[in-house]
């Protein structure tokens, strides 16, 4: 999305709660979580959507849907929630409270520290997932408290829970759809989020989708429910390239089979994608490589917007966890050692010289 006006092609407006790219002075905003903002560059920029490949129960899109609604609400950023699933009034009483101790956030000395005592595994890779710079950009949140009604409704929060009943609708086969969209542009509209808009103070709205394409948005045929999220996916992204917005999707992808490279699809349709691998009911469950994490996080797509090419993380080979207060992603790195059986089957293999050829016998040995 261009965020330069005519008058000024330089100028990036101040908004609290948001910072210029280091590369393209895009506009970026947190999504409550500082690991997955490192991993995407910096954080969501402007007009983008991250689209969030839900796990097996939802359990973790949900968590991450709640920090994305919590730095909303930190940042003073307008908010628009939508879901036919979840009962709204029970997401908001959940979200979770900012950690304003330092002592609470994670001690990268002690880390250090810590490592000296396995000296080989002392360089290994890490997130940086703690918020840097001059300004405020991204928090940290305790899971274990939820934030105070008041601060809730103080808010400025729209919800959209239901369609309206008895709309004219003549482009999508499920009324809620539309209705959405008419939701997300009148939101746009009235608050002045359009680039366009002159507003008296600049703001960014926050758009948060919980389980688009679930079975409460379902056709009669498959072919028109595919129909009816390819065309929502459009048309609401032409509305948020041209505005100060930003948003975040979650699909149950495991609702669709993947014939027609659906999931491709809308990973095309989006910005940025990402996809949670549960380890609930999987035989990587008990699998002591993964012992330490609760799921994979797996990159499908990262932004691109007003570059040539999107940015290049450390590592592909993620992992997240959820401890009882934070919601952490880290690079993933194996257990040191499983047991004493692995290393004492590679001391027992033996080794050849260059003019033998090991145990059985060669006509070549000599």
């Amino acid at each position: 999305m261009a965020l330069d006006s005519p008058k000024s092609k330089s100028r990036i407006p101040y908004i609290p709660g948001t910072k210029p790219s280091i590369k393209n002075a895009q506009l970026l905003v947190s999504t409550g979580i500082p690991s997955l903002d490192h991993i995407l560059g910096g954080g969501l920029p402007i007009g983008s959507i991250l689209l969030i490949e839900e796990d097996t129960y939802g359990t973790y899109a949900r968590v991450m849907q709640k920090y994305f609604i919590a730095e909303g609400i930190v940042s003073n950023h307008p908010l628009l929630i939508a879901s036919l699933d979840t009962e709204l009034t029970t997401l908001l009483s959940e979200i979770p409270v900012p950690i304003t101790d330092s002592s609470s956030e994670p001690d990268v000395q002690s880390m250090d520290e810590r490592m000296k005592i396995a000296w080989r595994y002392q360089n290994l890779r890490t997130i940086d997932s703690s918020p840097t710079g001059g300004r405020v950009f991204g928090h940290f949140y305790d899971l274990t408290k939820s934030m105070d009604k008041k601060v809730i409704d103080n808010a400025n929060i729209t919800q959209w829970q239901e369609p309206m009943k008895n709309i004219k609708n003549h482009a999508f086969e499920n009324p809620a759809y539309e209705d959405l969209l008419k939701t997300v542009s009148k939101t746009l509209k009235s608050g002045k989020y359009f680039t366009f808009d002159e507003p008296d103070k600049r703001n960014v709205l926050r758009i948060s989708i919980g389980s688009l394409g679930s079975r409460m948005w379902f056709c009669d045929s498959e072919e028109s429910t595919h129909a009816d999220i390819f065309k929502f996916l459009y048309c609401f992204r032409a509305l948020l390239r041209n505005s100060y917005a930003v948003a975040t999707i979650s699909i149950p992808i495991l609702n669709f089979d993947n014939n027609d490279n659906f999931v491709e699809r809308l990973e095309h349709l989006s910005d940025i994608a990402v996809k949670l691998e549960s380890f609930a009911g999987s035989a990587k469950e008990t699998n002591p490589l993964f012992k330490d994490y609760h799921g994979l996080l797996h990159i499908q797509k990262l932004p691109a917007l007003n570059i040539l090419a999107p940015h290049t993380p450390e590592s592909r080979d993620l992992a997240f966890k959820l401890r009882r207060k934070k919601f952490i992603i880290e690079i993933l790195h194996l257990p040191p050692e499983l047991g004493d059986t692995t290393q004492r089957e590679q001391d027992e293999t033996p080794t050849t010289s260059s003019c033998s050829a090991g145990g059985k016998k060669n006509l070549l040995d000599f």
